[in-house]
């Protein structure tokens, strides 16, 4: 989410930010001093991943902890507060994938959020986008939660592709047996790199699903959008119900592509090579 408008006055005054101005950073929030600010799309979630970071360890990890308001809330009129930790996204795309590993030995014990069982829900939002690809990835027909809710349906040529594309993999799924928990399902392009420092995480994005599930989100999303090369599947392999969880990661991102508002033409040839490579597994 692109920020663009800088954080209210009442906002720094309640989370004690007021020595310092604050400065833009790359549309990602607003850096105040040693603290980031950032406008959240869905308060509840903001609040969760709050609450999980606030205590977390996992071993080799940096994380970025809330920063309270001075009356003890995490989310102040849209905004979150969370200690600064430097680094940027690189491709280091097997360093991502072990991080998820760790950091979902530890996010294991997290009781399942009550917001997560709820349907999309008119208006619609981007969270509103990403739970209902995330349902059609797992539910008997494929994106039924979204046609349930009344969500538009894709109108473009590539909107239309990624549909069908969809469709013909969930005629491919396999029942896997495998225990559900809280997951980060977008630690593409958001695990922060510093030399040899370890690697930072500055949110928890929480899905309900297989732990494997998450590592193969990574994966698709290195293939298709990273430059990653196709050995990174192979080197992952030991991962429960690998490529199950490969089909179902690729089916989330086309259903994400097909109804996301913000999708471009441009994001799908990298998904097709997927959707072959996939294809070719199962």
């Amino acid at each position: 989410m692109t920020t663009i408008v800088e954080p209210p006055e009442q906002v720094l005054t309640t989370f004690g930010l007021t020595a310092h101005p604050p400065i833009a950073m790359d549309g990602t929030g607003w850096r105040v001093g040693e603290v980031v600010l950032t406008l959240v799309p869905d308060h509840a979630r903001a609040a969760w991943s709050a609450t999980a970071r606030e205590h977390l360890y996992v071993e080799g990890m940096r994380i970025a902890r809330p920063i309270r308001a001075t009356d003890g809330r995490y989310v102040v009129s849209g905004w979150r507060a969370d200690t600064y930790v430097a680094g940027s996204p690189e491709p280091r795309y097997d360093e991502v994938i072990a991080l998820a590993d760790r950091l979902h030995l530890a996010t294991a014990k997290f009781d399942r959020p009550r917001f997560m069982l709820q349907p999309p829900a008119p208006p619609f939002n981007d969270v509103d986008v990403f739970v209902a690809a995330d349902r059609a990835a797992w539910e008997d027909v494929p994106l039924r939660t979204a046609r349930a809710a009344a969500m538009p349906e894709p109108s473009s040529d590539d909107g239309l592709r990624s549909v069908a594309e969809l469709k013909i993999l969930g005629g491919l799924r396999k029942p896997v047996d495998l225990p559900s928990q809280v997951v980060h399902g977008d630690l593409f392009g958001t695990v922060l790199f510093a030399g040899a420092a370890a690697p930072a995480i500055t949110d928890i994005v929480p899905y309900w699903r297989p732990a494997s599930w998450a590592a193969a989100v990574v994966v698709v999303d290195a293939l298709a959008w990273g430059g990653a090369s196709e050995d990174l599947i192979e080197r992952w392999s030991n991962h429960p119900e690998w490529p199950q969880m490969l089909l179902r990661a690729v089916m989330f991102r086309l259903a994400v592509h097909g109804m996301h508002p913000r999708s471009t033409a441009g994001a799908l040839p990298g998904l097709l090579r997927v959707v072959d490579l996939v294809r070719m597994m199962v």
